[in-house]
């Protein structure tokens, strides 16, 4: 049989494996099978096996977390692209982006991109969560949610009413300050933007440095956090290279799921629930490989149809990152001190003896939460200072001194769709983001590049910058600044939405999580966003798991007993 690639060419592919191929290490049947050892997956097998007589089985398709780079806040550098750590994938050809095709990078080891992000912990609006509520997903206010961050979060600076101590989730302030991320806050400051120490309490708004999910200068992946605590359990057990194919039905109840663990087929049962946690672009291909999907796209790949759902795989929305880039006139910034051999000779030293210096950086130091317009309720765009520049994400620096102020819109209109290339696990789904396509989506994102601009033009700034060296000084209408974003912009790595939470008929999972129309299957990860957050999607993705590993323990309660919300 014939089907697509990775990157989309026909290749021969083997017969989908038949669902009597048994796994020897699984005899008898689970109560949970999670499918993805991922940022929400890590959170689920540590929950739900607290209890020692239900037997959980994790699934993840990557393998350890034992590349070394994984551990250094920097080395996302290292593991993005990394076809051992990142899935690697890639969007179709977008036509808001002018025909460009993006990389997407996704985790594929324990922690899942957890283990592989920029550490950025940020939760988004209060009023994120109360529109989910309002939407129909009753326990999903902000109200609701809160105690789930708090419990998940070990918080170096404490507790108090927004933040907690003793959770599995370090969050930790940066190790290291520049001059520039300093000087930066405070020309924010001259825009009316206030300093903020604390993004994720009382209010957004504001200008400061991100805090962390590291401790002691080394990344606090979920699988650091939950799953090694947990590893010792006897009723836990963790199966790495092994990816799910499907999930097994009898009638509409799953019952388990096929994997394949390198290239062996193997089949898992259970007497509980399977839960999916594979993330925004696995997920929904899992679904539809099952036969729960849009009828008329499964019937195009001869896949059984197991239950209809419009909505699997729809939804789609992500933060497209502007990446400006201003040339400095002297080395203040990170790429003067990579292309010093001496000084990245003490780099290192410094990150060896005392975990401090460069290498405990996140992806960016600075945040700005900004409002484009004053008739913005709350801010609509955020800014990711970094103290460095590359052409690209994850490629080497520039050789010349240069610092990258990034804006991304933070809740976009636009919606794109995950749909098979074939009946085929291996193969990738095509991924159209759809970038760009409402007006609204293109006036913000022009605002937030001219509102950049507006920071670097400040007595604060000015004095530090040769020329604007991306988009240019030249780009100066808001029709040229269009024209730049779609050629010059990148994802900032935040798919959510494709298995979405509500009451319509695109509603993919209830508000417990369940897979509308069938039993014994959830969705746990950033696909059941409803709607896009406003700031980096992994602390909520840690707090949606937490959330329901309560949902999924109580409802495995015998009849009559408490729910949680």
């Amino acid at each position: 049989m014939i089907a697509a690639d990775r990157a989309g060419a026909p290749r021969r592919t083997d017969r989908r494996v038949a669902s009597t191929a048994q796994d020897a290490g699984s005899a008898g049947a689970y109560d949970y099978i999670v499918v993805g050892g991922g940022s929400a997956g890590c959170v689920l097998a540590n929950r739900l096996s607290t209890d020692p007589a239900k037997r959980v089985l994790l699934l993840e398709a990557g393998g350890r977390d034992w590349n070394p780079w994984i551990h250094v806040p920097v080395g996302y550098f290292k593991t993005m692209h990394n076809p051992k750590t990142d899935w690697c994938y890639k969007t179709e050809p977008d036509k808001g982006l002018n025909g460009r095709r993006l990389d997407w990078p996704r985790g594929k080891v324990l922690g899942g991109s957890s283990s592989i992000n920029g550490l950025l912990y940020i939760r988004g609006q209060k009023e994120d969560y109360d529109h989910w509520r309002q939407l129909g997903n009753a326990g999903w206010s902000y109200d609701d949610v809160l105690p789930y961050f708090i419990r998940s979060e070990d918080q170096e600076r404490g507790a108090d009413d927004y933040h907690g101590v003793g959770g599995p989730l370090a969050v930790s302030d940066m190790r290291i300050r520049r001059a520039l991320c300093d000087k930066f806050i405070t020309a924010a400051g001259e825009l009316g933007i206030p300093p903020r120490q604390d993004f994720n309490g009382a209010a957004q708004e504001g200008a400061g440095y991100f805090q962390l999910t590291a401790r002691n200068g080394r990344r606090c992946s979920t699988a650091v956090g939950y799953l090694n605590p947990a590893r010792p359990r006897p009723n836990l057990e963790i199966v790495t290279h092994a990816q799910t194919e499907r999930v097994l039905f009898d009638g509409r109840h799953a019952v388990g799921v096929t994997y394949r663990r390198k290239g062996s087929p193997r089949e898992a049962r259970c007497r509980g629930e399977v839960i999916l946690a594979a993330g925004a672009i696995g997920s929904p291909q899992i679904l539809l490989l099952s036969g729960v999907g849009p009828g008329g796209q499964l019937q195009s790949f001869d896949i059984p149809l197991v239950h209809h759902l419009a909505g699997v795989g729809r939804n789609l929305q992500d933060h497209l990152q502007v990446r400006m880039v201003f040339k400095t006139r002297g080395p203040i910034t990170m790429n003067d001190q990579v292309h010093n051999p001496f000084k990245k000779m003490l780099m290192g030293l410094d990150y060896l003896l005392f975990r401090r210096g460069p290498l405990t950086m996140g992806a960016s130091q600075v945040c700005v939460f900004a409002r484009t317009t004053p008739e913005a309720a709350t801010p609509d765009i955020q800014f990711h200072l970094q103290p460095l520049s590359a052409d690209k994400p994850g490629e080497g620096l520039h050789r010349f001194s240069a610092f990258t102020s990034s804006i991304c819109q933070l809740r976009p209109e636009s919606r794109g769709v995950i749909e098979l290339r074939s009946p085929f696990a291996q193969d990738y789904p095509a991924i159209h983001p759809n970038y760009l396509a409402t007006v609204k989506d293109q006036q913000v994102t022009v605002a937030g590049m001219k509102m950049s601009r507006a920071i670097a033009a400040t007595e604060t700034l000015a004095p530090l910058i040769d020329h604007e060296l991306s988009p240019g000084a030249e780009t100066a209408s808001d029709e040229d600044l269009l024209v730049a974003a779609r050629n010059l912009s990148q994802t900032i790595y935040h798919p959510v939405g494709t298995c979405k939470m509500g009451r319509d008929e695109t509603a993919v999972v209830d508000e417990r999580l369940r897979v509308r129309g069938l039993e014994g299957l959830r969705v746990v990860d950033a696909s059941v966003m409803p709607t896009l957050v406003s700031g980096n999607t992994n602390a909520p993705t840690v707090m949606i798991a937490e959330k329901a590993s309560d949902m999924i323990l109580a409802d495995a309660r015998p009849s009559g007993a408490a729910r949680s919300n």
